[in-house]
């Protein structure tokens, strides 16, 4: 399974905020086996956020977009979301059930906070009170990073690939001088490497197999100097 990830907010682009939903939905599905392909972040503009997630669902599995949820003037995630998907926005009566059961009445809530794309399933706000929505593989979340959280716990089992193994090799020497000793550990096992410097280097091996992975970090361990 591919999967890009598409987060949105003005603010975002500006650095006034960091984008840890990315980070934290990126570790979820590798976790899973899933691959991430891509990690768009777009402003607050239906046009942009429209034009991504139609190129995105065309080449992955699924789209999951965080952020811009909410019956605000800068709330325009549903309305991309939307427009990519050829939907006209609707109240949710799901959605707005929810909200009752929660202790909001209809007439309280702000018009638009459960407007859903047609024929979109609702996803309940557990730690929040905007909805999310899952559309055609196109998964909405909210950019509060707790509601985020919260909402990808009750669709996490939709994500599922191939079980990966990780292990890591720290290495006390330039990362040009293990060019060699990488190129091959390439050759001899079935894994792929990423190779990150710092005070020392972080070697990662990735795979599919165990064994494999286990063995290629042994040797591996045996040919670089320790820190």
């Amino acid at each position: 399974m591919n999967v890009a990830v598409v987060t949105v907010g003005d603010e975002l682009l500006a650095g006034r905020t960091t984008d840890t939903n990315a980070t934290w939905l990126c570790e979820q599905l590798d976790d899973r086996g899933v691959d991430v392909e891509r990690v768009t972040t777009v402003p607050d503009r239906v046009s942009d956020i429209a034009r991504v997630i139609n190129e995105y669902r065309a080449e992955y599995d699924a789209v999951i977009v965080t952020g811009g949820l909410g019956p605000t003037h800068d709330d325009l995630t549903m309305e991309g979301v939307a427009a990519a998907l050829g939907r006209d926005l609707e109240d949710h009566d799901e959605a707005l059930a929810w909200l009752e059961a929660d202790g909001y009445s209809r007439d309280d809530l702000v018009a638009g906070t459960a407007e859903l794309p047609a024929g979109a399933r609702a996803l309940h706000n557990d730690a929040g009170v905007a909805p999310g929505a899952a559309l055609e593989g196109v998964y909405v979340l909210p950019g509060v990073p707790a509601e985020m959280k919260a909402m990808f716990e009750t669709i996490a089992d939709e994500f599922a690939g191939t079980a990966t193994y990780r292990e890591a090799i720290v290495a006390d020497e330039p990362e040009s001088a293990l060019l060699d000793r990488i190129a091959e550990l390439r050759d001899r096992f079935d894994v792929s490497v990423g190779s990150y410097p710092g005070d020392s280097v972080r070697i990662e091996l990735k795979g599919t197999d165990e064994t494999t992975v286990a063995d290629a970090a042994a040797w591996l361990r045996e040919r670089v100097e320790s820190p």
